[in-house]
């Protein structure tokens, strides 16, 4: 890295003609366009900024932002309705010859299949590099020329939105309100149903970047026609007769123009239904001049449409929607997009004046808003980015002692950052809490670049005996170094290689990771090379001011700093020290030198101070003193034992140099340390995000009808709702008017949103509110309230809102959650414990994203499962039974979670026609059908047009006349010619259970064993476990796998070890990468190895760390009060996806240290050229003691800026702090090759000299 560290004459530096020496000299000359160029940065990154700042007059057009990547499959739905049939007849006559016709696609991978009553659901997955509407595509052209006789007659499959699982990002419901935002009710449910499919649900559609708008819950209308089948009986009439007379009575005509007196009249025959009385006055036969009239035979009523989905907020029926987004769209964007037309159609939603005199309007309330999560975790990552800036701000003070070059280099952070979202936008990366992070562990490599330029630049200026100009000396030194900057950046950028290889969903999660890491430190080196040096050039200059001006900006200074103490900003007293200082060193009070420390001690007090106020690290709840205290200690007493490192480096060196042995067995243990942790440490894909919600998804019994359902699914949302913690929590049984949710109506989804641990203001951030001097809470109404849940006597008060609350900057923070509540487990284990209902199963925690990328990866509503493979469905369903028994004896399974699909478990009525008495009557199986079909299921005839509303009219037999199969045998079947039959002389009906839903993939029979892990055990362990006990008992003849039964693990651990796989390839292939640019830069294999020891401990030292993450006694003491186990969320740490991640980041970092003290041994042996055992040690001691600050400011910046990453608790925390251990615990373990490389470089040269 450091190899043309070497002084180069002058002569030769100028003339160096190579474009980037010309770049770099042509900015030192003209600074006004380094000016223009940051600039031109800055401005430009603040409007591609995904923080939602206020730009001002700057345009924003922020880059597309989620909370996590899509990392779902590449997938498409060809959704088919058939009302009124079963699963049986769906999966027979349209999922199986539509999918064995969709199998001959081009890059088709997969296809799942769903059927269920009245519809069937298939589910086409492509390879990752098939175009998403491409498949659109090539699926709609294989619609179009499927076999005439492929399908059934009325069945037309049509293709599904364009959009993913996770385009679900806002659901709602409509709620009557008052004008203070009060419940009121006064709707039926079928009033705000037709508001919702007529009015909202076509508002909302238009928005951009919407693909759909479903609707669920209530009562869609329909004309109901119950005919009386006595009357008919007697009239002679058959229902075909009726159907044709309702079909004929429901008709506009355009009879088009006539003209008058010269004026064009357009004619339209008016004839369309508007009333029942319409229905009822329609004629279905005459004769003797006497019309029989539809309400001569028929009653005709305006009634609820038979429905397979219920809505429920809290234990009261709602109707609501969902709105899906299309795919490629930025969630944020649409989700403001939705907000704005909410605003626009909200004023004209239907109101009405109640009993009471209190108007009810009609409001849209949002109960799932994926922007709060969005917010939420971009304000994580934020935080974590400043107090990281501000952290290396504070190391780059206190380790170089220069205030100017702490500027240069803490500059070069933000505007780095500012360039990353830059590159985001033009290479189309989007933003959420992965690909952000990649900039927070490039932190401090992008700082080793300004660190190395900066220093080489105050040594040149300091060595400047010649008085040489000072943008001479600046360009000197840059181009000294820039191909070592280069060098050293070309390395962390190849060890990232592994990342962009991955494919499937870990590809999709961190590849983003990859590209701002490799934007990040492009940038840095961008910022570092071409801007740093006419700024430093410019700071650098020495000026003389008369003592009267400097006397009036430093006057001025204070004067700003008053001004803004007596505006509240504390910042102010900065500036006033800062002024008094530079006032005392122009009275000739202070020298130079002394007026520097005194800055730097300003500077880095008041680094301290912010840091404690918006890191808190001991809690919100902590006075700020003593977070002030513990940032203080943290972070000096790191510094302190850094300083004293580099003070007793010199000694150490020389002892580990007479002792080469005995130290390098340090390392060596260290690494074989290293290696045994990582074979016995549990894998997983990934920790899952904690979305600040959770999904309950339990199943009820296969027979159970909608009321059954209805009751159970508000009886499980009223539990929940008395937990204190919970918000709001809605609940959905079966599925909404969507193809993206092919649910059955005994599969519920109760969408429980659970309060934040602190109260937030409006903006969602955490709020101080108003206190007495007893500590108690006041009220904007006067009164004064404990806060229950921080009170140790039982209090019961009302529920306190934010609005009632007074904010108070020095107040304190109002917690909403229980003493005994820790953390959103233990919320969940109090839902689990209110839940546990009769005829209700268990279910995982789950949470919605979670939830929706499990089942697009699976197909299952589960993180682990086994997936049955057969022929028949009994048979697959006793073989799950049998691996559910099993399953619960695994170490590591949650016993409650498994539970096997029960596939065979709907009743069945059966009525199979006796073709033989069908034909004594000249009856067909068509006619019996049709009547069946008629009568029972009723069948929707044609629609009306009422404006903007459709509404179906039904013909049916009266619920009374078909409510059990005697009921049904007395139907009436007519007769071509003479009197009806009952339809019990011409069928026999029989009872049978059959199928709820049937499932196939690539057209074989599947059904789903489902279960979950224990929170301490690794996923990959208890899938290894339940692999080898299944195996064990049919091995030793417990189980017998039945012939043409197949069984198969499935979920998300198969993305962990596919992702290994790529890994174990790929990253030997990096670091032989690493190792040939070391050996370009040293052009010797030994220096190269010396260089690359730094990686192997790095790597143990980050095992090591994940080790100690999970000992109960490590770091188990109370400090303050607090708990530092629990501070630093410490618990037992799997070998995720995240954890390599890490890892890999960790090689870039780790060859730093090694490449700057070999190159400046190689550099220093060049010149010195020692002969004996004696001089190789001492010019081994002076390399090490000229390029100890620069190695050691690289490690402190990495360490000390990754701890609020480590203490972070924010949404996205439990992304990052996987990838950080790594990195923390390899570059505390790598100090060690500071003494490594020296060593192992003496013992080369000590050989080569006993040679000669």
């Amino acid at each position: 890295m450091y190899s043309v560290f070497s002084q180069i004459p002058m002569s030769n530096c100028l003339k160096n003609k190579s474009m980037l020496n010309k770049s770099i000299k042509f900015l030192i000359e003209n600074k006004l366009v380094a000016v223009l160029l940051l600039t031109l940065f800055v401005g430009w990154g603040i409007v591609h900024a995904p923080f939602n700042w206020e730009t001002g007059f700057l345009p924003s057009n922020p880059v597309a932002v989620d909370a996590i990547p899509d990392i779902g499959e590449n997938q498409q739905i060809v959704f088919t309705k058939w009302d009124g049939r079963s699963p049986q007849d769906i999966e027979d006559q349209i999922t199986y010859p539509l999918t064995t016709s969709l199998l001959g696609i081009s890059g088709v991978k997969t296809i799942r299949s769903s059927s269920m009553f009245g519809f069937s659901s298939i589910y086409i997955i492509f390879d990752e590099d098939v175009d998403f509407y491409w498949s659109r595509s090539r699926i709609l052209e294989k619609l179009n020329s499927l076999p005439s006789n492929l399908l059934p007659e009325e069945v037309n499959p049509s293709l599904g939105s364009d959009a993913t699982g996770l385009g679900q990002i806002y659901w709602y419901t409509i709620e009557g309100r008052d004008e203070q935002g009060n419940v009121t009710g006064g709707w039926d449910l079928h009033e705000i149903r037709s508001v919702q499919d007529y009015y909202v649900k076509y508002a909302l559609s238009s928005a951009s970047g919407v693909s759909e708008v479903a609707s669920i819950g209530g009562f869609v209308q329909e004309y109901q026609i119950d005919v009386n089948p006595e009357l008919m009986r007697q009239y002679n009439i058959g229902l075909n007769q009726i159907v044709k007379a309702v079909k004929e009575s429901n008709k506009d005509i355009g009879a088009q123009t006539i003209e008058i007196n010269q004026a064009e009249y357009l004619v339209r025959g008016l004839g369309y239904i508007k009333s029942i009385s319409d229905i009822e006055n329609a004629v279905v036969t005459a004769e003797d001049f006497t019309a029989i009239k539809i309400k001569d035979i028929a009653k005709v009523t305006l009634a609820p449409k038979a429905r397979r989905g219920i809505l429920d907020k809290e234990g009261a029926e709602v109707v609501g929607g969902v709105v899906v987004a299309r795919y490629g769209a930025n969630p944020l964007e649409v989700i403001n997009n939705v907000k704005s037309k909410i605003n626009e159609l909200s004023a004209g939603l239907p109101s009405k004046v109640l009993k009471g005199g209190r108007t009810s309007q009609l409001t849209i309330v949002p109960f799932y808003d994926r922007s709060e999560l969005i917010k939420e975790t971009l304000g994580t990552l934020k935080e974590a980015l400043t107090l990281e800036i501000l952290i290396t701000i504070l190391v780059i003070i206190i380790m170089m002692f220069n205030l100017r070059a702490s500027i240069l280099i803490s500059g070069l952070l933000p505007v780095a950052v500012l360039m990353v979202f830059i590159a985001m936008k033009l290479f189309g990366v989007d933003a959420n809490i992965v690909a952000l992070s990649g900039i927070a562990i490039a932190i401090g490599t992008m700082v080793d670049v300004g660190v190395i330029l900066s220093e080489n630049i105050i040594r040149h200026l300091e060595e400047n005996k010649e008085k040489l100009p000072v943008n001479y000396v600046v360009y000197n030194a840059t181009t000294e170094v820039s191909g070592a900057i280069i060098t050293a950046v070309l390395t962390t950028i190849i060890s990232f290689v592994p990342v962009f290889t991955m494919i499937g969903a870990e590809g999709k999660l961190f590849r983003p990771l990859a590209f701002t890491k490799t934007f990040a430190l492009t940038a840095s080196i961008i910022v570092a090379l071409f801007l740093i040096p006419p700024f430093a050039s410019f700071l650098f200059q020495k000026r003389s001011l008369k003592k009267v001006s400097r006397l009036i900006i430093n006057s001025l200074l204070i004067l700003l700093g008053i001004t803004a103490l007596i505006y509240g900003y504390w910042l102010g007293l900065i500036l006033i020290a800062f002024g008094i200082s530079s006032i005392l060193k122009s009275q000739d009070k202070v020298t130079e030198k002394q007026a520097n420390y005194i800055n730097i001690v300003i500077s880095a007090l008041a680094i301290i101070f912010l840091l404690a106020e918006y890191w808190r690290p001991l809690g919100v709840d902590k006075n700020i003193f003593w977070n002030l205290i513990f940032v203080a200690i943290i972070c000096f007493g790191l510094l302190g034992v850094f300083t004293l490192f580099r003070r007793y480096y010199t000694r150490i060196l020389n002892w580990a140099l007479a002792n080469k042995l005995l130290f390098l067995s340090i390392p060596t243990a260290i690494v074989i340390c290293g290696f045994l942790i990582m074979k016995n440490t549990g894998k997983e894909f990934m920790p899952s995000l904690n979305e600040g919600s959770f999904l309950l998804m339990p199943t009820s019994m296969p027979h159970s009808g909608v009321e059954e359902n209805k009751r159970v699914l508000q009886q499980l949302d009223m539990a929940v709702a008395t937990i204190p913690e919970i918000k709001t929590v809605v609940g959905k049984a079966g599925r909404v008017e969507s193809s993206l949710d092919p649910a059955p109506l005994s599969m519920y989804e109760n969408l429980i949103q659970y309060k934040p641990e602190y109260m937030l203001n409006e903006n969602g951030e955490r709020q101080r509110y108003k206190v007495n001097s007893e500590g108690l809470f006041e009220l904007k109404s006067g009164r004064f309230i404990e806060n229950p849940n921080n009170s140790k006597k039982t209090v019961t008060i009302p529920e306190i809102t934010v609005k009632e609350l007074i904010e108070d900057s020095d107040g304190e923070f109002y917690r909403n959650w229980r003493p005994q509540i820790k953390s959103a487990d233990d919320i969940w284990n109090e839902i689990v414990r209110v839940t546990k209902l009769p005829g209700v199963t268990s279910a995982p925690k789950l949470q919605p994203i979670e939830t929706r990328l499990v089942m697009l990866q699976t197909g299952m509503r589960a993180p682990m499962g086994i997936k049955v493979k057969g022929q028949y469905l009994k048979q697959i369903e006793a073989f799950g039974v049998q691996l559910e028994a099993i399953l619960k004896q695994v170490e590591g399974v949650k016993i409650e979670a498994v539970f096997a699909d029960r596939i065979v478990g709907k009743p069945y009525l059966l009525i199979d026609i006796d073709r033989e008495k069908i034909g004594r009557y000249g009856i067909s199986i068509q006619d019996v059908q049709d009547v069946l079909m008629v009568a029972v299921g009723g069948m929707e005839i044609t629609q009306t047009v009422e404006g903007r509303e459709r509404y179906g009219i039904r013909i049916r037999y009266p619920r009374e006349l078909r409510a059990n199969p005697t009921d049904l045998k007395n139907i009436y079947v007519p007769v071509a010619k003479g009197s009806s039959i009952p339809l019990g002389k011409l069928v026999t009906i029989r009872y049978e259970q059959g199928a709820q839903v049937i499932k196939s993939e690539d057209t074989f029979l599947i059904g789903y064993v489902l279960f979950d892990k224990l929170s301490d055990y690794a996923e990959v362990s208890v899938i290894e476990n339940a692999q080898a006990l299944i195996q064990s008992k049919i091995d030793s003849g417990e189980l017998t796998v039945p012939k043409g039964i197949n069984y198969q693990f499935t979920g998300t651990y198969e993305n962990q070890i596919r992702a290994e796989k790529t890994l174990a390839v790929v990253v030997p292939l990096a670091l032989l990468i690493i190792f040939l640019i070391l050996y370009f830069q040293f052009r010797s294999v030994a220096t190269s190895l010396m260089v690359f020891t730094g990686i192997g401990v790095a790597f143990a030292g980050g095992f090591i760390m994940i080790w100690l993450y999970g000992q109960d006694w490590f770091l188990n003491i109370n400090f303050f009060g607090e708990n530092l186990r629990e501070l630093f969320q410490m618990h037992t740490i799997n070998l995720s996806v995240a954890v390599w991640v890490g890892f890999i980041a960790l090689f870039g970092i780790a060859t730093d240290d090694g490449v700057v003290m070999a190159t400046y041994l190689t550099q220093t042996f060049d010149r010195n050229k020692p002969t004996t055992k004696k001089g190789i040690r001492a010019s081994i001691v002076e390399a090490g003691e000229k390029r100890i600050r620069p190695c050691l400011m690289t490690t402190a910046t990495t360490i000390l800026a990754l701890l609020p990453v480590l203490t972070s608790t924010g949404r996205g925390s439990d992304i990052m702090i996987p990838m950080a251990i790594p990195s923390f615990g390899g570059m505390l373990i790598a100090l060690i090759t500071l003494f490594v490389v020296p060593v192992l470089y003496s013992w080369k040269q000590e050989i080569q000299l006993k040679k000669n």
